[in-house]
């Protein structure tokens, strides 16, 4: 398994009172609900996610999946686990395509990514690459929706606001997701995971699954 590390361990969260996460009984039956669909989904997506893996070999050498440290609940670090859709020395090649010390806000997505091997931009658009997260989910490191799971190095260049988007487990799915994915701007981002956190109900989680279907199909905001 390809493997990207930084520094371990936890990434500082503003101690602000502004947004708590999510709590209470209703955090229970989020949990309850994360460990019935990832049991569900894992059997049901194994047999896809085998027959990519022959395709992905197939096409690129190296490794069939790839794992990154991301910033969870709390910023509280996890390996997330993807099957590999870019070259194995991309990190080495990001130096070459972007300076993220340059950045105007933390985030980026290269729209045309040279790294990204021709089975991983099929992967990409279907969101196939995503589906070995649903052990993510089933380690309680994720949930089955939550705010997007962010790679660490730029979660560690986040404000105090940007950082009450983990007050909660990032998602495989979640408000960004169904509202323009990668073109949305951070703050834009940021405004839509703290309202889904501060007015979590079990209901905008099923609401956000249903609609997470017809994005994937259509493939908005996916590179």
């Amino acid at each position: 398994m390809y493997k990207q590390h930084f520094a371990p361990g936890k990434v500082s969260v503003t101690d602000s009172s502004e947004i708590d996460g999510i709590r209470g009984p209703a955090a229970s039956i989020k949990r309850l609900i994360d460990i019935v669909g990832s049991l569900i989904a894992i059997p049901i997506s194994a047999p896809l996610i085998a027959v990519a893996a022959v395709v992905v070999t197939l096409d690129s050498p190296g490794p069939v999946f790839f794992s990154q440290e991301r910033a969870g609940e709390n910023g509280n670090t996890f390996t997330i686990y993807k099957l590999r859709t870019m070259v194995v020395n991309a990190e080495e090649l990001l130096d070459d395509l972007i300076d993220l010390d340059t950045l105007k806000e933390p985030v980026f997505k290269l729209q045309d990514d040279p790294r990204v091997t021709p089975v991983g931009h099929f992967l990409r658009r279907w969101s196939i690459d995503e589906l070995p997260q649903f052990v993510n989910v089933l380690k309680g490191e994720m949930s089955l929706v939550g705010p997007r799971p962010e790679e660490s190095r730029l979660v560690r260049r986040y404000s105090q606001w940007h950082r009450l988007r983990l007050r909660a487990k990032p998602g495989l799915t979640g408000p960004v997701q169904i509202s323009g994915r990668g073109d949305l701007p951070l703050e834009d981002r940021v405004h839509l995971e703290v309202d889904y956190i501060n007015n979590y109900t079990l209901w905008k989680d099923l609401s956000i699954l249903i609609k997470t279907i017809p994005v994937v199909v259509l493939g908005n905001g996916s590179y």
